[in-house]
C-alpha cells in the first residue's frame, strides 16, 4: 500500500493524502475524511490571521501614516491667501495677523465669501463688532447671491445695523465724532491710515444706502447715495446709486450715474472689480430700456 500521510502530519503540513491512496475505492472514505480536516484547518488558519490583524488595527500596533496636515488642523487644501490666512487664525491663533491675512485674501478675490465671514467673527471675537458690520456692508457686494443671507447673519439685523449707522451720522453732526478732532485714526485691510470727518460721514451715509436697499427701500437709499456723492464721489457708490435708480426704472437717470464711472470721472474707477461691476449695469441697463 503506498504510504499515507496520517491525519496529523496532513495538518500540520498543509499537504493532502496521497493521490494513488485516495484513488483506491476502499480508502476513499477514509481519505475523504482526511481532506476535509486539511481544508477546514486551512480556513481556520486563514480566518484566524485575519482576526489577528483587524486586532492589531484596533489596538494601534499596526503603524498608521498620520493624517495630512489640513486634515488634523481642520484647514482647507493648498496654500492661496484664504488658506493662510486660516492657518494664522486657527493654528497659530494670531487674531490680528489673521484680520490683516483675510483682507489680503477679500482684495485678491479669493474665497471672498468664506474669508469676509470668517475675518467679521474674529472682529467680533476682538470686540470690534462695529468694524466688523461696516466691512461686511462695504464688501459684500463682491460676494455671491447665496452668501447674503449668511453676511445678515454675521453682522446682525438689518433694521438693527440702520440705527447704528444713524447712530454714528448724529455723532458726527452733533461734533461728537472723533472726540471733536477732525481726523481720526481708522483701520482698513489690516493698515492704519488717517480719515477725516468728511470721508467718515460720506463712507457711513454710503453704508447706509447699502442697508436701505437690502430692505427693498430704495427712495431712501437714493436719498443717501446723492448725499454722500455730495461730500465725497466715489465710484463704488455711484454703481450701488446706478443699481438703485434701475430698481426704480429710472434708467435714464440711472444711465448719467454710471458714465461717471465708466468715463473714469470718479475716484475708484480704473478698480478692475469695479469696471466689471460697470459693465454688468451696463448690460442691465441696455436689457432693461426699450429699444
Amino acid at each position: 500500500m503506498p504510504k499515507l500521510h496520517t491525519s496529523a502530519s496532513c495538518v500540520a503540513s498543509g499537504q493532502c493524502p496521497n493521490p494513488d491512496y485516495i484513488n483506491n475505492s476502499k480508502n476513499l472514505h477514509c481519505s475523504s475524511q482526511i481532506i476535509v480536516v486539511c481544508l477546514g484547518f486551512k480556513h481556520f488558519k486563514k480566518k484566524k490571521k485575519k482576526k489577528k490583524m483587524k486586532s492589531l488595527r484596533k489596538g494601534g500596533d499596526v503603524s498608521q501614516d498620520p493624517p495630512p496636515y489640513h486634515v488634523l488642523h481642520k484647514l482647507p487644501p493648498g496654500d492661496s491667501p484664504y488658506v493662510r490666512a486660516k492657518h494664522v487664525q486657527l493654528v497659530e491663533k494670531d487674531a490680528e495677523a489673521a484680520i490683516v491675512l483675510f483682507w489680503k485674501a477679500i482684495n485678491a478675490g479669493d474665497m471672498v465669501d468664506s474669508a469676509l465671514k470668517d475675518m467679521a467673527i474674529v472682529m467680533k471675537q476682538q470686540d470690534r463688532a462695529e468694524e466688523a458690520i461696516e466691512a461686511i456692508m462695504s464688501f459684500r457686494d463682491r460676494c455671491s447671491k447665496q452668501a447674503q443671507e449668511s453676511l445678515d447673519n454675521k453682522c446682525g439685523r438689518m433694521k438693527e445695523q440702520i440705527e447704528l449707522l444713524k447712530q454714528k451720522l448724529r455723532m458726527i453732526y452733533q461734533g461728537e465724532a472723533f472726540n471733536g478732532k477732525l481726523t481720526k485714526t481708522a483701520r482698513s485691510h489690516g493698515r492704519k491710515f488717517q480719515v477725516t470727518i468728511k470721508k467718515e460721514t460720506s463712507r457711513i451715509l454710503g453704508n447706509l444706502g447699502w442697508a436701505y436697499m437690502q430692505q427693498g427701500n430704495n427712495i431712501a437709499a437714493e436719498v443717501v447715495y446723492r448725499k454722500a456723492q455730495i461730500i465725497d464721489p466715489d465710484a463704488n457708490k455711484a454703481c450701488n446709486l446706478c443699481l438703485c435708480l434701475i430698481r426704480q426704472a429710472r434708467y435714464a437717470e440711472a444711465q448719467l450715474v454710471l458714465d461717471e464711472v465708466l468715463q473714469g470721472k470718479l475716484s475708484g474707477s480704473d478698480d478692475d472689480k469695479l469696471k466689471t461691476r460697470a459693465g454688468e449695469l451696463l448690460q442691465e441697463l441696455k436689457t432693461c430700456q426699450p429699444l
